[in-house]
């Protein structure tokens, strides 16, 4: 495993799939307890936990919790506050997604090839 040295300030994430607590933790130089916290309090981080119960966050946790820090240490919101603005946020999200329906996604109804496919592969069970 190469080790990663990063500035202080610097927000460059390495490019892995999952980051250990302690990883985590140097990363965002917060303490492990503090990012414990933050799971408490941030509905949207939940780290994976491996089968050991160790906690294995992904890259878009890590962002989240770039994100969470810079509220909280730099614009010194508070952890409602910063609650608030996450949620904000993804709502402006999700409203700029225009939902689409069955017809834009499909040329013509799936639901008659699935039914033929299904009943064929009854079919072949029998």
């Amino acid at each position: 495993m190469t080790d990663v040295a990063l500035q202080p300030g610097s927000t460059e994430i390495p490019d892995k799939l999952y980051f250990k607590i302690g990883e985590v933790s140097e990363l965002l130089a917060v303490e492990p307890y503090v990012l414990r916290y933050w799971e408490t309090v941030f509905p949207g981080l939940s780290p994976k936990k491996s089968g050991t119960g160790h906690r294995l966050y992904r890259r878009k946790d890590v962002e989240l919790l770039l994100r969470i820090k810079s509220l909280l240490y730099e614009k010194r919101f508070t952890i409602e506050g910063a609650r608030h603005s996450l949620q904000s946020e993804g709502r402006t999200v999700k409203a700029r997604a225009p939902k689409r329906t069955q017809q834009e996604l499909f040329s013509e109804d799936p639901l008659p090839d699935i039914r033929r496919e299904l009943a064929e592969i009854l079919a072949i069970l029998k």
